[in-house]
C-alpha cells in the first residue's frame, strides 16, 4: 500500500468534490432545479477533463504516477457523478417524466464520451 498514492487520491478527491458542490449550486441557479443540469455539466466537463489528462500524460506530460493519480482517480474521480446521474434519471422516472428521464440517461452518456473522445483530439491535434 502506497500512502503517496492514497494522499494524492485523497487530496484531489477533495478538490474534485468542492468542485462538483460548486458548479452543482451555480447550475441550479443559472438553469433551475426542474431538470439535473449541474450533473450532466458536470459528468460532461469531468470526461473533457479526464480525456485532456490522459492524452496530455500520453504526448506531453511525464508526470509521476501519483501526479497522474492526483489528477485522474482524485479530482477527476471527486467531480464527475455518475452515481448521482443514476439517482437523478431514477427520480425523473418516479415522477412521470420518462422522456426527460431518458433524454437525460442518453445526453449524459453520449455527451461525455464525445467530450473525452473530442479532447483527446484536441490534445494531439494542438500538441
Amino acid at each position: 500500500m502506497n500512502l503517496q498514492l492514497i494522499a494524492a487520491v485523497a487530496l484531489g478527491g477533495a478538490i474534485g468534490s468542492v468542485a462538483r458542490y460548486l458548479v452543482g449550486i451555480g447550475s441550479g441557479r443559472l438553469f433551475g432545479m426542474a431538470f439535473p443540469w449541474g450533473t450532466l455539466i458536470i459528468n460532461v466537463t469531468g470526461s473533457f477533463l479526464i480525456g485532456t489528462f490522459i492524452a496530455l500524460f500520453a504526448i506531453r506530460w511525464d508526470l509521476s504516477q501519483a501526479a497522474r493519480v492526483f489528477l485522474t482517480v482524485g479530482i477527476c474521480g471527486g467531480y464527475t457523478t455518475f452515481s448521482t446521474f443514476s439517482l437523478d434519471a431514477f427520480y425523473l422516472m418516479e415522477r412521470g417524466e420518462l422522456l426527460s428521464s431518458a433524454a437525460y440517461m442518453i445526453a449524459s452518456v453520449v455527451m461525455s464520451v464525445a467530450a473525452l473522445v473530442a479532447a483527446i483530439h484536441l490534445v494531439r491535434t494542438v500538441g
